[in-house]
């Protein structure tokens, strides 16, 4: 009885052991790689000269809006449209104002009777006065009448330059000749007060908007040359430092700077990010790591990248990122010199991944 127990007991051991082996069986993975494309990251080191991203805009533009709520009757322009100084751009029901104005006017004519009537009297009480054909008294009651008539009429008046002004902001006109560059209401919607309905901007004179770090703001001069790299056409243009901020309360310690662009035959448009490199010494220097702000993942308020492992596998790394030049960010951490990452893929990537290489 003892070595039948034994051997169920050895056989069982063995099952046992068989069992393990085959739970430690890896599943091949059969699916298709990720075809992907990939970027080593490069280290720059900084200029010695201070450099700053910034943005171009036009030396005159304005966002119009009206002071007055209600229906827009018609949008007279289109994006793109070239406008004239005082060109009616949008118009805004005034069916409400039209009521108002004859109601001013009314009050004009009843106010312009009664200062007449009080006129003929008053000079006719002042000959009666003269001739002492009546008292003090009476002269100052009927002096009363005409000052109080004519303030009257006064007062109609003013109301009726009140309206007219009003009427100006039903009809919105072009401060400006111009070009208009965005249109943000229709036929129908409601004009609110203060929102934008047309930006209007003159081409052709342009100007770059610029945020200088306080460490360096001191040493920014007006009248100072500069070289502004856009980006996006690869031209080198020369500029001039208009004016200087002198206070960074609501920019977070950034001083805005703001530079005329010379003339140039470059076709550059308003919202074109630049670099902006000033001739002064940077009192730091560092290496700066830049990649495409398309090879970004996005997860609300992260940012990652995907790298790529020795087992050609999809790694997602998030990143701590710094200032924006164009279209580059800054890594701050996250992503070491010379490390390999993925900047388009043709499928949907996911950590751990299979991917090949293009």
């Amino acid at each position: 009885m003892k070595k039948i127990y034994t051997a169920l007991t050895l056989s069982f051991t063995i099952l046992l052991a068989s069992c393990g082996r085959e739970e430690k069986k890896v599943i091949a993975d059969n699916s298709p790689a990720i075809n992907v494309k990939v970027q080593k990251v490069e280290a720059n080191t900084n200029s010695p000269f201070l450099s700053v991203s910034g943005k171009i805009q036009a030396e005159n533009s304005a966002d119009l809006s009206t002071r007055m709520m209600g229906y827009v009757n018609k949008v007279h322009v289109n994006v793109g449209d070239k406008v004239k100084k005082g060109q009616l751009l949008v118009s805004i029901n005034n069916t409400d104002l039209q009521a108002k104005k004859g109601q001013v006017n009314a009050g004009i004519t009843e106010a312009k009777t009664a200062f007449n009537n009080a006129s003929k009297n008053y000079n006719r009480f002042k000959n009666l006065f003269k001739s002492k054909s009546i008292s003090q008294k009476e002269m100052d009651d009927m002096t009363a009448n005409y000052e109080m008539a004519k303030a009257r009429l006064e007062s109609a008046n003013q109301m009726k330059n009140e309206i007219n002004a009003q009427f100006a902001y039903s009809n919105i006109t072009a401060p400006f000749s111009g070009t208009v560059t965005s249109k943000n209401v229709e036929a129908g919607n409601m004009a609110n007060p203060g929102t934008p309905l047309i930006s209007i901007e003159t081409p052709g004179n342009f100007e770059v908007m610029t945020m200088v770090p306080e460490t360096e703001i001191s040493q920014i001069k007006n009248g100072t040359t500069v070289d502004v790299l856009v980006k996006s056409i690869n031209k080198n243009i020369k500029g001039k430092v208009v004016e200087v901020s002198s206070s960074a309360k609501n920019t977070g310690g950034q001083y805005l700077v703001k530079i005329n662009l010379d003339k140039t035959d470059a076709n550059i448009l308003s919202g074109m990010f630049t670099t902006v490199q000033f001739p002064v010494e940077r009192k730091t220097i560092s290496e700066m790591v830049l990649i495409p702000i398309e090879a970004l993942v996005k997860n609300g308020q992260l940012s990652g990248v995907y790298t790529v492992s020795e087992s050609n596998k999809a790694l997602l790394h998030w990143l701590r990122l710094g200032r924006t030049y164009g279209n580059e960010v800054e890594v701050l951490s996250g992503l070491s010199s010379n490390e390999t990452y993925i900047i388009s893929a043709d499928r949907k990537l996911f950590n751990g991944a299979k991917i090949s290489i293009q």
